[in-house]
């Protein structure tokens, strides 16, 4: 299910449900000054010195939290890093309960990953109007910064995203990655195609304004981009298809497959990839891949999206 969320504070970031193509375009126009910085001799920032940005994650995450550090002290703000193992929570201290006390400690902005749908929400309710709240991914709901990052990468290959067929392959039906990436890429123009077995597509998956297909052959050479997405086997409970052998041989991208693609086919993953499941070895290091320029361009974006969070005020003005 898609979260109404409504028109949330401009400084937040939600989703990209509730935002409009113009707001989603600056973002990654936004992003584009921030590549590179910090690396090699692009010196680090001071556009957030004086700023405490928070990583809550309630979720086991690798290159979304350490992304978000590295945005974050790569634009001068200082950081903490919370974890429910070890903290109070592991006590019984509520979600709500742990926000607020840190939030008492003077901080600007909470990056929180939850596996509620609607949790990042809940803070904005709870927490002063002055701390901005960034969605990390939460439940099967929306993983807005992988989604910009995502578009942000076919952008800088293909120098545009109206008109381009991007294929979303896989699990669906848990994906918040998918959800939020459908929304992004429609509203710049994109023709989305989600494929993926009938039981892991949702049922209401046509009304998002995309098209759905169930086998992969026939979507291959009609694609620009294929974004191979993981099969969440942590989220489903129960059994989705035959056997992973089966679901590799339908929706796995390989050698093979990729033949049949046009030769300038870009191939991402939001990764963790599962090697020989969602993708083979020689696609995802293959110059197909944009794999590990997804990973760079995180940081870029997840720096205009900080920007964003601690520099604009309630009213919307610097």
């Amino acid at each position: 299910m898609i979260l109404n969320q409504g028109h949330a504070m401009s400084h937040h970031l939600l989703g990209l449900e509730q935002l409009s193509g113009d707001e989603i375009t600056a973002i990654l126009d936004s992003a584009e000054q921030f590549v590179g910085v910090g690396q090699g001799a692009s010196p680090k920032r001071d556009d957030l010195k004086g700023k405490v940005i928070v990583n809550l994650f309630f979720e086991p995450s690798t290159r979304t939290r350490v992304s978000f550090g590295l945005a974050a002290r790569r634009l001068g703000a200082d950081t903490l890093d919370f974890s429910p193992s070890g903290s109070s929570t592991s006590k019984g201290e509520t979600f709500l309960d742990t926000a607020k006390n840190i939030e008492a400690m003077g901080i600007d902005a909470v990056v929180v990953r939850h596996q509620s749908s609607g949790a990042p929400l809940l803070l904005t309710r709870h927490l002063a109007p002055r701390v901005a709240v960034v969605n990390a991914g939460d439940g099967a709901h929306e993983h807005p910064t992988q989604a910009l990052l995502d578009i942000f990468t076919i952008r800088q290959r293909r120098g545009r995203i109206a008109g381009l067929t991007v294929a979303l392959v896989g699990d669906i039906l848990h994906s918040r990655v998918a959800r939020s990436n459908i929304h992004g890429l429609t509203k710049l123009g994109a023709r989305v195609i989600v494929c993926g077995p009938t039981t892991l597509v949702p049922s209401e998956v046509a009304s998002w304004g995309v098209e759905v297909a169930h086998r992969f052959d026939d979507v291959v050479p009609r694609c620009d981009v294929i974004n191979l997405l993981r099969v969440q086997f942590e989220r489903q409970r129960g059994s989705f298809f035959p056997s992973v052998s089966e679901y590799a041989s339908l929706f796995g991208m390989s050698g093979s497959r990729l033949k049949r693609a046009k030769p300038d086919v870009l191939i991402l993953a939001p990764g963790p990839i599962n090697r020989g499941v969602e993708i083979t070895p020689d696609v995802a290091d293959g110059p197909n891949s944009a794999i590990l320029e997804q990973v760079n361009n995180g940081l870029a974006v997840r720096m205009a999206v900080l920007k964003r969070a601690c520099v604009v005020t309630q009213n919307g003005q610097e």
